[in-house]
């Protein structure tokens, strides 16, 4: 896959107006999407540093270690950019549940009521 190795420096990351970035956390193992989180640059250097998942909680308005209360931390396989440098993709091998909920993947409800949704009894 072409480019899939293209290094890009911390420096051409896109952030937001609040100074965030998005982060997909998925797990490197089996490909499932385990939550959505934000990482501020602060986030992203612990993050690295330590080899373990760091982000920016929105609603406390401070960084939090994933894991750092419950066990459950996720260690970093490899952080990937997206092609527009404003989205990140975080390749862990989780501890634990990645959702406060004690579910293994934050994505555990179907959506219903599109087009495109199961009928019941279905999924």
């Amino acid at each position: 896959m072409e480019g899939l190795s293209e290094p890009l420096d911390q420096e051409r990351l896109l952030w937001d107006e609040w100074g965030l970035i998005p982060a997909i956390i998925q797990d490197a193992d089996t490909g499932e999407v385990l939550c959505l989180a934000y990482m501020n640059r602060e986030a992203l250097r612990l993050s690295l540093a330590q080899g373990e998942t760091w982000f920016w909680s929105r609603s406390r308005k401070s960084l939090w270690h994933k894991g750092g209360t419950s066990g459950n931390i996720q260690r970093i396989c490899a952080i990937r950019a997206d092609c527009d440098a404003d989205a990140l993709l975080v390749l862990v091998h989780p501890a634990g549940p990645a959702c406060h909920t004690g579910a293994r993947s934050c994505f555990y409800r179907l959506l219903r009521g599109g087009q495109d949704s199961p009928s019941e009894g279905e999924g």
